[in-house]
């Protein structure tokens, strides 16, 4: 891209030194102007609707509790998932494990992927889920927004497991992918959801 400049999320940035500007902006714009208008009006019916036998959820378990569905190793291939479950792993997976872990004190001394970073009041309807989403996303924007340069270049640490030497403006590279690549299919669900309801 060289010298050029661009406008992104509002803000003109130009030249390599502003890649943080660039990525947090790309966040902010997916989230402002695509993924969060088209979750507006989301019904229970939608959230748990099952497009494919067998798919994975969220739902109550024998105590009442909401959990996700999951397995591990992951089968091959694996379930379809529903837009609750999609829902909630963006919430669960992109945002509130990595607040906990590396801006919040949790009480949780463990990397990333230790499922005690996992909330415990996940979603069980698409109003809950909204606002979930809604609030973690909040936290971990309002957490990286806060980074200065040395915080975004620090490496993740013993917290980040695998990932140590990575950087935090490396997780924010990867958890935007994840956040984009999951909303599209949040989407997607959508539109064929509202497809099958008006051919029936």
């Amino acid at each position: 891209m060289g010298g050029a400049v661009l406008s992104v999320g509002g803000s003109r940035v130009g030249g390599m030194g502003d890649c943080d500007e660039l990525l947090i902006g790309q966040l902010e714009f997916y989230w402002d102007i695509h993924l969060r208008p088209r979750l507006e009006g989301l019904t229970d019916d939608e959230y748990q609707w099952a497009p494919a036998q067998p798919s994975w959820t969220v739902h109550p378990d024998a105590d009442g509790k909401i959990v996700m569905d999951r397995e591990w190793p992951e089968p091959s291939p694996p379930p379809v998932t529903t837009i609750a479950w999609r829902l909630v792993h963006i919430g669960v997976g992109c945002f509130a494990t990595r607040v906990n872990t590396f801006f919040d004190d949790d009480g949780v001394d463990a990397p990333m992927f230790d499922p005690r970073h996992i909330p415990s009041d996940l979603p069980g309807t698409a109003d809950a889920g909204l606002a979930f989403l809604d609030h973690w996303y909040g936290r971990w924007h309002g957490a990286i927004r806060g980074l200065d340069d040395a915080g975004l270049a620090k490496p993740l640490g013993p917290k980040g497991g695998e990932y140590a030497e990575d950087t935090m403006l490396g997780l924010i590279t990867h958890l935007n992918r994840e956040v984009m690549h999951h909303g599209a299919e949040i989407c997607l669900l959508r539109d064929l959801y509202r497809a099958g309801m008006v051919t029936r």
